[in-house]
């Protein structure tokens, strides 16, 4: 099946600059300003929608992150909500929709379960920070009976082997970690995550987009220049607590003027 996501970066690619995937996490700060937020990033320029249902041990997730989804739990959110949002958004924009989830939400819906769900409302597939693929079988099976994509994380101290097996059976792109650590915003990008784009492209991955790290336009132009996209999240969550659904649309534009590059 085609890639809704790897069809994303190359279209950006046909357009002379990398992709843009912006993250926000569902239900911050309710429901359906989470929606609202996420159709406005969409608009705003983003290439592909990385959206995090709120999990009570988000053990890669930064301070402001952390803050949002926990706002988000104390206002009730259920892991099926998750699917509302989904739909919702992609009634409404054209792009495609990724759900980044820790596993053990995953686990206790049932994996073929969540695969159904997220392919009926419409989304593209899951990035699963907290899982390697030689540990989910489950889920390289469901992704390969519903089409989704399946993005799995390299980082910089990943082993050739270990890198071999995200980079095969990572659909869409490979995400590559910036740097060791979690989410949040760094006045430099670490130097690591342009060798390790490309150990990935050595090895064979059609797709790397580099997160965890990135805040500012200059960032990411910095990273398309070696990456086929950018992830934001922190910018983008602090943009939406601080200034609404219009401050993130301002903040989303800024980031997306960066994608652009003289070469493809």
């Amino acid at each position: 099946m085609t890639s809704r996501v790897a069809a994303a970066i190359e279209a950006a690619h046909a357009e002379g600059r990398g992709a843009f995937v912006g993250y926000l996490p569902l239900g911050f700060p309710d429901l359906e300003t989470s929606i609202e937020a996420a159709v406005a990033l969409a608009e705003a320029g983003a290439d592909v929608l990385e959206l995090g249902p709120p999990y009570s041990d988000p053990v890669m997730d930064g301070v402001v992150i952390q803050e949002a989804t926990q706002v988000a739990l104390a206002a009730g959110f259920r892991l099926r909500d998750t699917f509302t949002a989904v739909r919702a958004i992609a009634e409404r924009v054209d792009i495609p929709i990724l759900v980044m989830t820790y596993w053990n939400p995953v686990l206790q819906y049932g994996v073929d379960r969540f695969a159904d769900d997220l392919v009926s409302a419409g989304g593209a597939g899951l990035i699963t920070p907290d899982i390697t693929p030689d540990a989910a079988p489950e889920w390289l099976a469901a992704s390969e009976r519903t089409g989704l994509d399946r993005v799995f994380l390299a980082a910089p101290t990943s082993t050739e082997e270990r890198l071999r097996m995200i980079v095969e059976a990572s659909t869409g792109f490979v995400y590559t970690v910036s740097t060791m650590g979690i989410t949040g915003e760094r006045t430099e990008l670490d130097a690591a995550a342009r060798t390790l784009v490309g150990r990935i492209r050595a090895l064979g991955a059609a797709h790397a987009c580099v997160g965890i790290g990135i805040s500012t336009p200059e960032q990411v132009a910095g990273v398309v220049d070696y990456a086929d996209g950018a992830i934001v999240g922190t910018a983008l969550v602090r943009a939406l607590r601080d200034g609404g659904v219009a401050g993130l649309t301002d903040t989303a534009r800024e980031l997306a003027a960066g994608t652009a590059r003289e070469r493809v």
